[in-house]
């Protein structure tokens, strides 16, 4: 049997804190925390904003964890971004000066993990049905909607991370 820290999040019983509708975002949240870090552990720094094959680069995908987390639950608390996040985003694949460097990223990452664990802490599930707008032109989701598209969206982006730095590692730079 494997040892409880072995375990995937979701197999490790309930995040305290957090209601039952909305564990499965933040075992999401959590597992991919932990993969991220584990992943870039020995990352060599030099090769951040490498695009082997036209790929987003690992340094995008560690800004996009950060900012889209951040992005989502802003939305779902019914705020429009602000404007640092409005900056973020327009930056997002490009070295940003304190945004640059793998302990950088994934520190940011931590805290915005942190933040959304808190948010979902203080979100009555209740409230999952309510109507929310995204972005500037309002698109229609719920609180819901978008805590569970950005549990989703952080897993995609851990897997594509994933994907992109094994390629850089197994040293493949083909073009595109």
């Amino acid at each position: 049997m494997a040892k409880m820290e072995e375990r995937e999040f979701w197999q490790q019983g309930p995040v305290p804190g957090i209601g039952p509708l909305l564990q499965p975002v933040a075992h999401a949240l959590l597992q991919s925390q932990k993969e991220v870090r584990l992943l870039m552990e020995g990352f060599p720094a030099e090769r951040l904003w490498d695009r082997p094959a036209g790929l987003a680069s690992p340094g995008f995908h560690l800004q996009h964890l950060s900012g889209v987390l951040d992005r989502l639950f802003t939305y779902a608390r019914g705020e429009a971004l602000d404007t640092r996040q409005r900056s973020d985003l327009a930056g997002e694949g490009q070295p940003i000066p304190g945004m640059d460097t793998i302990p950088e990223l994934l520190e940011r990452f931590s805290r915005q993990v942190e933040a959304a664990l808190k948010q979902l802490s203080v979100t009555p599930e209740n409230s999952l049905p309510e109507a929310r707008g995204v972005g500037r032109a309002k698109i229609p989701s719920t609180v819901g909607g978008l805590l569970f598209h950005a549990a989703e969206h952080i897993q995609r982006h851990t897997g594509q991370l994933l994907v992109t730095v094994r390629v850089i590692l197994a040293g493949f730079s083909g073009n595109p």
